[in-house]
């Protein structure tokens, strides 16, 4: 009987050890590891690669739902159920729109929790029975939501570890990658990719793969020193349609990757930068796309940026700082 490694992420102590003594039902299952916060249960999932994640919502630092999109990211293998107090039915939807296949009601943990382990573990949907009159199983085939997160690097490393596991989890997916970097980022960032595993000289050949300079990108979007929004649109929407052809999934997506807005913040360009955040959104909402947007931390100066930071941050569905 092969071992089931398990991580519980919960910030109260007591639910964990509730979780603990329902699966002591199941000597197979080994929780191997329990996590208070957000940022810890995406650590501990990318250190372990447990079989199953059992995850909270309401965790502090980050909630569940962005855990379990980076936990996908740095982790794919590993099934998630979530254990949630929340029945609201949105937040089921975005639950279960990450990836997860189980979402679990508190209050049904008694009785289901058990049973949706078992069910998720052979990749099937589980969603707790107080929840059943409500239809999931249709949301498959709808258009996924976009996610568009702003990562805040410290230094390089956080910058490299970001971009290529959001990159490799795509490749890996079938997907395609659009990526936009420094010249001084570039090879650091390809034997970061190979690290992960990509075969990245295969990836650009089959367009699968599109690697884009910043300075020679940015001189074709800006006119004056002014963002195009019809360039931008039009010149990212080729790029998208080239790479979504070449992707291998059913249903491709396509990841971009860009240090752009983070060079037109840095060179004082704030206003264009923002603007072309609200392009990339304007492309999601044709395209089958996910971004990522890099700015080093040393670029926001406090009070004097309050007002355009959270400008910036407000297009964003998540933001990270690390």
């Amino acid at each position: 009987m092969s071992l089931i490694r398990i991580l519980i992420a919960d910030d109260y102590a007591d639910w964990r050890r509730q979780v603990l003594l329902l699966f002591q039902a199941r000597p197979e299952w080994q929780v191997t590891a329990e996590a208070a916060d957000g940022p810890e249960a995406i650590q501990k999932a990318e250190e372990l690669k447990p079989d199953l994640i059992v995850l909270d919502i309401g965790l502090p630092k980050l909630n569940g739902i962005e855990a379990a999109r980076r936990i996908r990211q740095s982790s794919p293998g590993s099934k998630i159920v979530f254990l949630s107090q929340n029945n609201d039915l949105d937040v089921v939807r975005a639950a279960l729109g990450t990836g997860a296949l189980g979402y679990v009601h508190k209050t049904d943990a008694q009785s289901e929790l058990l049973l949706a382990v078992d069910t998720v573990l052979r990749g099937k949907q589980y969603v707790s029975s107080s929840l059943k009159n409500c239809e999931f199983a249709d949301t498959s085939g709808e258009k996924a939501p976009h996610r568009h997160e702003a990562l805040f690097y410290s230094d390089d490393k956080v910058f490299l570890d970001g971009f290529a596991l959001f990159i490799a989890a795509a490749l890996n997916d079938g997907n395609a990658a659009i990526v936009l970097v420094t010249k001084s980022h570039r090879g650091s960032l390809l034997q970061r990719l190979k690290a992960e595993s990509v075969h990245v000289d295969g990836a650009i050949q089959q367009g699968t793969l599109i690697l884009l300079d910043v300075a020679d990108t940015l001189a074709t979007l800006l006119v004056d020193g002014l963002l195009d929004p019809v360039r931008v649109f039009e010149g990212f929407s080729g790029l998208i349609q080239t790479a979504s052809k070449a992707a291998k999934a059913e249903h491709p997506r396509v990841v971009i990757c860009c240090e752009c807005k983070g060079s037109l913040w840095a060179e004082g360009k704030t206003d264009a930068a923002i603007r072309l955040e609200q392009g990339c959104n304007e492309l999601a909402k044709t395209y089958e796309v996910d971004l990522l947007c890099a700015y080093p931390s040393s670029v926001f100066h406090g009070q004097e940026d309050e007002h355009m930071f959270q400008s910036m941050c407000a297009e964003h569905s998540a933001v990270y700082s690390q």
